[in-house]
C-alpha cells in the first residue's frame, strides 16, 4: 500500500451512490450494470443501502459513467444519488489503487452510448471561507459548456448527454479545490429515461 501521503492529503477519490431503477427487475439491472463495467481500476464495495468507490479520480468518474450507462441502456427510468469527495482527513485506505495507471477501462466501449439526462449538483470547499465564490465560478462554468439547466435551492441543474455532463463535472471536481483547501464533497442526482424527459432531445 502507499503511504507516502499524509493525513488529509492522499489524492484518492471516493464515491459513495445508489441505483435506483424504476422496475420490478430492479436487482438484475443493477447487478448487471456493475457486472458490465469494467470496475478492476477501482476498489469497490456494495452494502445493503449504496455502494463505494475508492480510486484515481479519472477511474472513479470513468467507471460511474460506465456503470450508469449500462445501467439506462435497458431504458428503464433510473435515478442515480452519489456524493464524490477528496482530501478527507484520515481518507488512505485503498491508497493502493492510486499506482494504477491512467488507461480508462471503459471509455472505448461507453463513448458510441448516447443518453439524455437531468441532473442537479451541488459543491461543498469545505473549511473554505470563500466557498460562494467558488460555486459561482462553477456554475458559470456549467453555462460555458453549455449544460446548465437553472439555478434552484441547494442545488443547481444540469442537462445533456451524459458525456457532456459528467465531462463538466469532473472538470469542475478539479477546479473547485485548491492545494490550500483540498477537501471538497460534490453532489450529484441524475433522473435519467424519465416520461418526463420524453421530447426533450
Amino acid at each position: 500500500m502507499n503511504t507516502s501521503f499524509s493525513c488529509g492529503t492522499s489524492p484518492i477519490v471516493g464515491l459513495r451512490f445508489s441505483l435506483h431503477p424504476m422496475a420490478d427487475n430492479f436487482i438484475e439491472i443493477i447487478k448487471g450494470a456493475l457486472a458490465e463495467a469494467d470496475t478492476s481500476n477501482v476498489w469497490m464495495h456494495t452494502d445493503d443501502v449504496s455502494t463505494v468507490m475508492r480510486g484515481k479520480e479519472i477511474h472513479v468518474f470513468d467507471t460511474a459513467k460506465a456503470i450508469i450507462l449500462h445501467a439506462t441502456k435497458t431504458g428503464v427510468h433510473v435515478a442515480f444519488n452519489g456524493t464524490f469527495s477528496i482530501g478527507c482527513p484520515g481518507d488512505t485506505a485503498g491508497d493502493a489503487y492510486l499506482e494504477k495507471d491512467d488507461i480508462l477501462l471503459n471509455q472505448s466501449k461507453v463513448s458510441d452510448m448516447r443518453q439524455y439526462v437531468s441532473s442537479q449538483f451541488a459543491l461543498y470547499p469545505m473549511n473554505n471561507p470563500d466557498y460562494m465564490s467558488v460555486i459561482y465560478k462553477e456554475v458559470n462554468r456549467a453555462k460555458e459548456h453549455g449544460v446548465f439547466n437553472e439555478s434552484m435551492h441547494y442545488a443547481s441543474g444540469l442537462h445533456g448527454d451524459i458525456h457532456d455532463v459528467f465531462a463538466f463535472l469532473e472538470e469542475t471536481f478539479k477546479n473547485a479545490r485548491s492545494e490550500e483547501h483540498r477537501h471538497l464533497v460534490m453532489t450529484v442526482n441524475m433522473s435519467i429515461n424519465s416520461p418526463s424527459h420524453e421530447g426533450v432531445l
